[in-house]
């Protein structure tokens, strides 16, 4: 069912909206599950695409409702609106039936966050005694200090890594660019790193494409390799509450505003193409907000009374 359309659309995802690959999966998951849901009731029993309407989509959501916390129904209403926007686009449907549906309303809940304390703790608690120590201290702080996503950072390559400016050349979503600065601590076991484990790089990759953080058999580094190396560290650290590269993320961007850093400046930091983004990482509050523009703006100070 709609195969030749799931494949150009999965076309589209990558050559025109150029998105990741984590993102294109995704899409298609979400997609596979929508049409197994048709497939699995009575709704399935349609002739052609036009025929699915807002109200076998409205079922599916109900259905998902069940089992998925608001955000996730609101991403699966979102890859549908995509989906069928692009079938409209195509000439293979003649109305986008998700267009008009409207996502439930998010839950406000915040994505925890280390404090400063917790996140030295668990930064000091990890020896360099061995390679595998090495690279797991080298790769939670320049996590810490850049606050790149996960998937960011795996990606890295050496030739990412200007040591002696302090940068690094960072490829987010949608393969767009940005040069973010590394801290003086992560510069240090970053380079301690990539000394060590130049052999073992050297015989596994070409030069420009030689990964940043390496596997035990020399390869790439996995996504999930990380948050179970984090996991271990973040056990024997003594924190009990679980906590995911995501979350360090999260640390970075609330540690920075409440040192006093520019709203503007953060979200360049974090790649985020919106400020209400950055927003919503860093939990602001009104009284953050209002801390902010005390502090910068010209015409805070002295406001005199009356109009």
């Amino acid at each position: 069912m709609l195969t030749a359309q799931i494949r150009a659309f999965e076309k589209y995802l990558r050559i025109e909206r150029n998105v990741s690959e984590n993102t294109c999966r995704g899409y298609l998951q979400d997609i596979s599950g929508f049409i197994s849901f048709l497939q699995n009731t009575h709704i399935g029993t349609f002739a052609a695409i036009g025929d699915i309407d807002a109200m076998a989509i409205r079922a599916y959501l109900a259905v998902c409702a069940q089992s998925n916390k608001k955000s996730t129904q609101a991403r699966k209403l979102s890859c549908l609106k995509t989906f069928f926007s692009f079938l409209v686009r195509e000439g293979f449907s003649a109305v986008n039936p998700a267009e008009m549906l409207k996502a439930p309303k998010r839950d406000s809940t915040l994505p925890r966050h280390l404090t400063v304390d917790e996140m030295f703790a668990l930064l000091d608690s990890i020896p360099v005694a061995t390679l595998l120590q090495v690279r797991d201290r080298a790769l939670l702080e320049l996590l810490y200090s850049t606050g790149i996503r996960l998937g960011e950072l795996v990606g890295l390559n050496r030739s990412d890594i200007d040591q002696p400016a302090g940068k690094i050349l960072v490829r987010g979503k949608g393969s767009k660019e940005r040069i973010v600065p590394m801290g003086r601590k992560a510069a240090g076991f970053l380079a301690d790193y990539l000394d060590r484990s130049q052999a073992l790089a050297g015989r596994h990759h070409a030069v420009r494409r030689m990964p940043v953080f390496l596997n035990q058999r020399g390869g790439r580094l996995s996504g999930r390799s990380v948050a179970r190396l984090l996991d271990v560290w973040i056990e024997r650290c003594g924190i009990t509450h679980k906590i995911s590269p995501h979350a360090i993320r999260h640390s970075f961007a609330t540690h920075l505003l409440n040192a006093g850093a520019d709203l503007r400046g953060i979200q360049e930091l974090l790649g985020h193409a919106s400020l209400a983004t950055t927003q919503q990482y860093t939990h602001l509050h009104v009284d953050a907000l209002m801390q902010v523009y005390d502090r910068a703006h010209p015409r805070s100070k002295n406001v005199p009374d009356g109009s």
